[in-house]
């Protein structure tokens, strides 16, 4: 068993200060912390379903966030407070989110892309920034699923697969977000969809 401290290969790792923020006394091993945040965030999906809120505020992500693993971790819907291994510097989170949250509303205003295409680019700025310790590519997959939604279109799939683990889902999902940082974006749409 794998203990919830070891974080997978490509995941962002935690400072000493951030893991004191467990909030469940019981988590030992990597299998009970995925566990119990899926439970969180499925319910954080049932509070979506009844949210009919534009997601393309900082007030709805950090809202999203909270309800998506604040029964798991004290720092949750709060941006990090450490350097991490992805991401922009520290200091340029709140001014990096509101440039994507700004273009985003404008690509919308003037139909730029298309509905797919808007919300895969919104995906891709959030989990570019990394704004919290830990769940940025799950939370910015849901910010997207509930922008596209609003735009008309079903929910992504993204790979029909939880992208928690090493698996070719997950290598498949990085490779399409690295092709998306120099701004390639028709594979990660592919895969959003697929």
């Amino acid at each position: 068993m794998t203990s919830y401290l070891v974080e997978p290969d490509d995941a962002t790792p935690l400072t000493a200060d951030e893991r004191q923020g467990l909030l469940p006394s019981h988590v030992t091993v990597r299998s009970e912390l995925n566990e119990l945040e899926q439970q969180n965030i499925l319910e954080a999906e049932s509070w979506l379903l009844v949210r009919k809120r534009d997601p393309v505020s900082e007030a709805f992500g950090k809202t999203l966030h909270k309800r998506m693993f604040g029964k798991v971790w004290r720092w949750a819907g709060h941006y990090r407070k450490s350097e991490k291994n992805l991401g922009v510097e520290l200091w340029q989170v709140p001014a990096r989110l509101q440039e994507v949250f700004d273009n985003v509303r404008y690509w919308i205003e003037h139909q730029t892309f298309p509905a797919d295409e808007i919300s895969v680019r919104f995906h891709h700025g959030l989990v570019f920034i990394h704004p919290f310790p830990n769940g940025n590519g799950r939370w910015s997959r849901l910010m997207a699923d509930v922008l596209v939604m609003r735009l008309g279109q079903p929910r992504f799939t993204w790979g029909r697969s939880s992208l928690q683990t090493a698996d070719e889902t997950r290598r498949v999902y990085i490779s399409t977000l690295k092709a998306a940082d120099n701004h390639d974006f028709a594979a990660l749409i592919t895969f959003a969809r697929s």
